[in-house]
């Protein structure tokens, strides 16, 4: 029914509001985040919200959720990506988090560590959980949908891989790309047509079918829910397609300059330009 923004104001806050084409209607009177209004049930109130017009080109996005409770990424869940690493299809979803302080809006710096050699993109769809989910079977996980968006788990392979953990590589300031927008899912509809791509300074890369995960989106939220509450607001990304730079032959690590754009049907394109940092 409607897309919404989260975007950063003048005085550093964060606002947010209802995506029209090219124009962002907002929406902070109502709620002070986007999260909060996801917790209140009042998106399909404000599906024709109109106040407080500003020019898209005029605002900054910041994450789709700026901070959420938990971020839940699942590895390794698309077949082709299992297939490109070479190990059996794991046995229950393989599971990591990341934190909020992490991530980055759409148009925003991606940043590549100077402690690292070998950085990494990762495109993927996320959803985002709409009211308390604890022990939710999968005849119920839709339920607990309030949308999509596009996300890119940018990846420190280094850290990722120098031992068993994958934390130390998957939570780095500047690595969790979310955006442009949330998507409801009512206007998504069938969320295993959605098709991916990533393209880094206009390559395809990555290609793949939310219908080729490996563990589908109703199994993850029962399987994640089970071991941890979910809250409203809280972000999932569901995995990402083969294709990825460490698997490539030469190695495909994305450098200074360099542009990942990881598109969605139906959900946009979320574009970060690669920088170094010290």
């Amino acid at each position: 029914m409607s897309r919404f923004v989260s975007y950063h104001r003048p005085d550093h806050g964060i606002a947010w509001g209802r995506l029209d084409g090219e124009t962002v209607y907002d929406a902070t009177s109502t709620a002070p985040s986007l999260a909060e209004a996801i917790a209140a049930g009042a998106l399909d109130s404000l599906a024709n919200h109109t106040g407080d017009p500003v020019a898209l080109a005029d605002v900054r996005l910041a994450p789709v959720i700026p901070d959420p409770r938990k971020i839940i990424c699942i590895g390794v869940n698309y077949r082709s990506h299992q297939e490109e690493i070479g190990k059996a299809a794991p046995q229950a979803p393989v599971v990591f988090a990341r934190y909020a302080d992490s991530q980055m809006g759409h148009g925003e710096d991606a940043l590549k560590p100077a402690q690292s050699q070998q950085f990494d993109y990762e495109g993927e769809v996320a959803l985002v959980i709409s009211k308390p989910a604890h022990r939710v079977s999968k005849a119920e996980a839709y339920d607990h949908v309030a949308g999509y968006a596009v996300y890119n788990d940018f990846s420190v392979r280094d850290w990722q891989r120098a031992a068993s953990q994958w934390l130390p590589g998957k939570t780095w300031p500047g690595t969790g790309g979310f955006g442009p927008c949330l998507v409801t899912a009512d206007e998504v509809g069938d969320v295993t047509e959605l098709e991916l791509t990533t393209r880094v300074n206009g390559e395809v890369r990555q290609h793949g079918k939310l219908a080729d995960l490996i563990n589908d989106i109703p199994s993850i939220i029962e399987y994640v829910s089970t071991f941890t509450p979910l809250s409203p607001g809280d972000v999932i990304a569901t995995g990402t397609p083969g294709g990825v730079g460490l698997f490539m032959e030469p190695q495909g690590f994305i450098v200074d300059g360099d542009v990942v754009e990881v598109e969605v049907s139906r959900l946009g394109t979320l574009r970060n330009t690669v920088r170094d940092v010290a």
